[in-house]
């Protein structure tokens, strides 16, 4: 019987993300109307400060959501399946650091740097954080298994988290970098925006050209290589699909957590293990519970905004647990 979950997610997910977007351009510290919104979208008018407010404020920032959500997700979901390993993550295997770390130290020794060479830079830093974890884990007996593999990624993370806020420190650049990583939502670079829209459409096609090998990836290297796939070339290219995916999120809005952990198990619970399906439906999913999160964000301390970081942490922390009470050391 043919799965229709997929088709069903596809056509009401962007309904829905439709309504949360301009939910969250309506609302704010200023509540501005429906149709005040819709005026600023087709008609703007410089001199009118709430069509300001929407069109360099909250639009951009609804918009970076999205995108970020959707990137994790997808960079979440190729992760677990070409690992086969469903602790896999941007933020569990050291991705998301890798990004963080190398950007501080171009905040410090490169300042002027422009939008293009800090997207470049934090996808080189995803490469190198990534590369650390499952260099390590490859090294150390059983280091490959999923909960041996999550610790090694925490260990590294933390501590290329720990040099950058040194440097930062050292180099009285803390601000600096603070203001970068933890009010990107409230103050989206627009130039940054547009950069980061072919860079992840890159990493979105280079994971759809990859969904059908991932998929026989994830019923297991021999069965893989017993049909005649090139396993190294397609964790290749799904690696710099990751890499693309991940880098953009982190240069546009900072470090966020588990998105890429969860949304990946919502996605195969609803539509399966074939990722020509849980792609584009992670996409969709992921974007919308990203926008779901920053307008929790906003409400939970009203009228202070509480960092986007500490809803995602919230679902993702008990999530993370449960999956290795759950799961155990198995791979998936």
């Amino acid at each position: 019987m043919e799965n229709k979950k997929p088709m069903v997610i596809l056509t009401l997910a962007p309904v829905f993300i439709m309504v949360i977007t301009f939910i969250s351009v309506m609302y704010g510290t200023k509540e501005i109307s429906l149709m005040t919104v819709w005026e600023a979208i087709v008609h703007f008018d410089t001199n009118d400060i709430d069509h300001r407010i929407i069109r360099t404020g909250r639009m951009p920032r609804a918009i970076a959501v999205l995108l970020v959500g959707a990137f994790l997700a997808v960079a979440g979901s190729i992760m677990q399946g070409i690992t086969r390993n469903y602790l896999a993550s941007p933020s569990l295997m050291g991705v998301n650091d890798g990004s963080a770390f190398v950007i501080t130290l171009a905040i410090v020794f490169f300042p002027g740097l422009s939008n293009m060479h800090m997207i470049l830079l934090s996808m080189v830093g995803s490469a190198m954080g990534a590369g650390l974890v499952f260099g390590f884990g490859s090294l150390i007996r059983n280091g490959l298994s999923p909960v041996r593999l999550a610790i090694i990624g925490t260990v590294i993370g933390t501590f290329l988290s720990s040099i950058a806020t040194a440097v930062a420190m050292y180099y009285q650049v803390s601000q600096t970098v603070s203001a970068w990583y933890n009010t990107k939502l409230q103050a989206v670079d627009m130039d940054m925006l547009m950069l980061s829209l072919p860079i992840g459409a890159v990493g979105l096609i280079l994971a759809m050209i990859s969904a059908r090998a991932i998929t026989i990836t994830f019923l297991g290297e021999d069965v893989a290589i017993g049909l005649g796939q090139k396993t190294k070339a397609v964790k290749i290219v799904s690696m710099l699909a990751v890499v693309c995916l991940t880098g953009t999120a982190v240069a546009l809005v900072g470090k966020i957590a588990f998105v890429g952990l969860i949304i990946p198990h919502i996605t195969r619970f609803l539509v399966g293990v074939d990722y020509r399906m849980i792609i584009p439906c992670s996409a969709v999913i992921g974007a919308f519970f990203l926008s779901l999160c920053d307008l929790i964000s906003r409400y939970i301390n009203f009228p202070y905004e509480t960092p986007i970081g500490v809803v995602t942490s919230i679902i993702g922390v008990p999530f993370f647990l449960y999956l290795i009470r759950k799961r155990g050391g198995e791979k998936a």
